[in-house]
């Protein structure tokens, strides 16, 4: 890893690091289940979730948990009617949070920032210079970026960055493992930014504080103009947090089911994260694509079209709302399956529960291969005796979010899809009679039985 610091700034990171690597390295949960969660011992829901706030030093014990099943559930305590329960199954039960509890909070104070930024444009370098002089000299944290950002050529030449390039530390993507190393991650920049911000991580996720700087920014809440307060307020902790599910996904290039190890195995370098979503489509090919469908090891159906997208309900405002899926909360436990151009006039996007394993395959009269593509990136081609499995992972994005995760999702549906914008209807004038349905209808009655 390329640092350009010197030797005393490094010795002073260093102890830095030491401690930030006591302390959290991502988030926890900041507020307990309440009402009838409180005296319980058996918590408030069951199946596996995204693993309970871990304590300093613990993130290694995430391994031992099962694949994610159903992040909500009834409580393991229920009765229905006089004589039915559930089977009480330990192993599958865990205290889950009401999602619009979750706020961060930290150990210890954070230390370091990773700072992503849109590539190849002008109007985002000045926000990105003031913001690297705030962290570093106001907030005497440790920098991290890219090596391809220090490269850029917007950025090669400016006299004010190389003078504070000797504060920042370099990695290069995919040879420096900075996972352990990041307390908080600030995305500059719109969705794509996120996204792949997100890639970076394939395990635990730091809080991410997206300020909207792209195009249609629906993941990205803040707004750049007062970003001192915003990066204060979040370093305090106590805001609010959308976890963001994402699909752990990994391509088996045999139909041994053995292989079904790596799908398990989160280090597996055949495993890949995604934030948004996974699309098998029929590639260059003029034919349609013809895959089938399992879901826990059980053929449901045959895809005949251009396609099919697996979502995660972030996902479901992207290409699987231009295909025709419904718009899912974040906070929803769900994959979205959603076909595209599909030859059938019956064939409707669907929705399963989080945690169940998807296998999507060639079926064996495919005329041609097919290609899968991982949020857009990692595209490979799809043969005969392949196959692709995904699954809910039990490491989310730590949204940060603006007010709260309500009222960021629905105000980025307005003002970025313009969802249900239309021109208010014209009351009437009030010098005209009202008439009721139900007036009209007692008028309809009163005539009826003076006919009579």
């Amino acid at each position: 890893m390329a640092m350009a610091m010197t030797t005393e700034e490094i010795g002073r990171q260093t102890r830095s690091h030491s401690l930030a690597e006591n302390s959290l390295i991502g988030l926890s949960l900041a507020e307990e289940c309440q009402d009838d969660c409180e005296g319980s011992s058996s918590g408030c829901g069951s199946g596996s979730v995204p693993a309970p706030a871990p304590q300093p030093g613990s993130l290694s014990r995430s391994r031992g948990y099962r694949r994610t099943r159903s992040l909500y559930g009834a409580s393991p305590s229920s009765h229905f009617g006089r004589n039915a329960r559930l089977a009480k199954n330990q192993a599958t039960i865990l205290t889950i949070q009401d999602p619009g509890s979750q706020r961060l909070t930290w150990y210890t104070p954070p230390l370091s920032v990773l700072v992503i930024k849109k590539i190849s444009d002008s109007s985002v370098i000045q926000p990105f210079k003031d913001l690297i002089t705030y962290l570093t000299v106001d907030r005497n944290m440790m920098v991290y970026i890219e090596a391809k950002v220090v490269e850029e050529d917007l950025l090669k030449e400016d006299e004010e960055f190389l003078n504070m390039k000797h504060k920042i530390c370099v990695f290069k993507e995919g040879y420096d493992d900075i996972s352990e190393k990041v307390d908080l991650v600030t995305c500059l920049g719109g969705d794509g930014t996120l996204l792949y911000a997100s890639s970076l991580f394939q395990q635990s996720v730091p809080p991410i504080l997206a300020f909207h700087m792209g195009s249609l920014g629906f993941l990205t809440p803040f707004r750049f103009e007062n970003f001192q307060e915003q990066i204060n307020h979040v370093l305090e902790g106590n805001c609010y947090l959308t976890l963001r599910s994402r699909l752990k996904c990994s391509i088996m290039k045999d139909s041994d089911e053995t292989n079904i190890r790596h799908l398990k195995n989160d280090k597996s370098k055949s495993t890949i994260l995604v934030l948004n979503e996974v699309v098998v489509d029929r590639g260059p090919s003029s034919y349609i694509c013809n895959i089938d469908v399992f879901i826990e090891k059980r053929l449901i159906t045959s895809v005949q079209g251009d396609g099919i997208i697996i979502s995660t309900p972030t996902g479901s405002t992207a290409y699987a709302a231009a295909a025709g899926a419904s718009m899912c909360h974040p906070n929803v436990p769900a994959i979205i399956i959603t076909p595209i151009c599909p030859h059938s006039l019956s064939f409707r996007p669907i929705v399963v529960p989080a945690g169940v394993e998807i296998k999507i395959s060639l079926s064996p009269e495919s005329r041609n291969s097919a290609w899968v593509s991982f949020d857009g990136r990692n595209r490979s081609e799809i043969l005969h005796g392949d196959s692709v499995r995904i699954t809910t992972s039990i490491y989310p994005i730590p949204s940060i979010c603006f007010q709260d995760q309500i009222t960021d999702w629905f105000e980025s549906l307005a003002g970025c899809l313009n969802w249900n914008v239309r021109k208010q209807q014209k009351r009437l004038d009030s010098s005209l009679p009202s008439h009721s349905s139900t007036s009209s209808l007692d008028s309809l009655v009163s005539e009826d039985n003076g006919s009579r």
